[in-house]
């Protein structure tokens, strides 16, 4: 509106006046994960087979993992929809694993931001050393080059060795 911005220091100063704001479509105040309101409206925004499959979720237990581990899990699950990170697989609760992008062993956390939803075999094809085995793993899926790309990247997280693309 010709109003002039300032640079001081590397930081840019724009003038009050000349600030544009948009009202966010669709924005509730309620739909926040903090109040019991909140988290029933998330819930209750999910398709009726994914509730299903967080409530097996929710339920289930896996020995020493922490609490923030469990949660983000059923948070990872429920905001793929099921789906596989990798293949797009939908999956039920018990063929989904939750893998650590970054290892625990080498610095990676519980935190929502390391963990990926993935098929069972996936996550073992991830982790596998045995060339026959990573075949297999990867015929049995029709494994695209862009799939093997990703595991690859997991692959490389782990300090493993990458799959050569024929």
């Amino acid at each position: 509106m010709g109003f002039k911005t300032f640079k001081i220091a590397n930081v840019y100063l724009f003038p009050i006046p000349d600030v544009k704001t948009v009202n966010t479509m669709n924005f509730s105040p309620k739909l926040i994960p903090y109040t019991k309101e909140g988290r029933e409206l998330i819930h209750n925004s999910l398709r009726p087979d994914i509730q299903h499959e967080v409530g097996f979720l929710m339920k289930s237990t896996i020995p020493n993992r922490s609490v923030e581990y469990m949660d983000n899990r059923i948070s990872r699950y429920s905001m793929k929809m099921g789906e596989c990170e990798i293949t797009g697989i939908d999956l039920s609760a018990h063929e989904a694993h939750c893998h650590h992008y970054i290892p625990l062993h080498l610095g990676g956390t519980d935190k929502f931001h390391n963990l990926r939803i993935l098929h069972e075999e996936i996550h073992k094809l991830i982790h596998h050393t045995d060339k026959e085995m990573i075949d297999v793993l990867i015929s049995r899926f029709g494994m695209t080059k862009s799939m093997i790309e990703k595991v690859n990247k997991y692959r490389e997280k782990c300090g493993l060795k990458l799959i050569e693309q024929s």
